[in-house]
Order: C-alpha cells, then structure tokens, then sequence
C-alpha cells in the first residue's frame, strides 16, 4: 500500500464503504486506521444553546 495521509486514508476508506466493492481492500484500510488510531466516522454531536 502507499504511504498516505490520515486525511486520505479516512477519505479512502470512506469511499471504499460507499461504493461496497472490494471487501479486502476495506479491509487493509480498516486495519490501517486502526493502526494509526484513527476514527473514520464522524459522530454527531447535539450542541444546545442556553
């Protein structure tokens, strides 16, 4: 695999998902992220105002 960004590999990764292609290749990206300690998915979060 090259060597990418954090950016790219999140980026990469998400695509990946979206298009459901290639399991191993999610896969090899899924590992990577981990590796680096990465979190792909945004989480929402609720702010209020008071």
């Amino acid at each position: 695999m090259k060597i990418m960004s954090n950016e790219l590999l999140v980026v990469t990764y998400r695509d990946a998902l979206k298009s459901d292609n290639e399991k191993e290749w999610i896969k090899v990206l899924k590992d990577e992220i981990q590796r680096r300690g990465l979190k792909p998915i945004k989480t929402k979060t609720l702010h209020y105002q008071k």
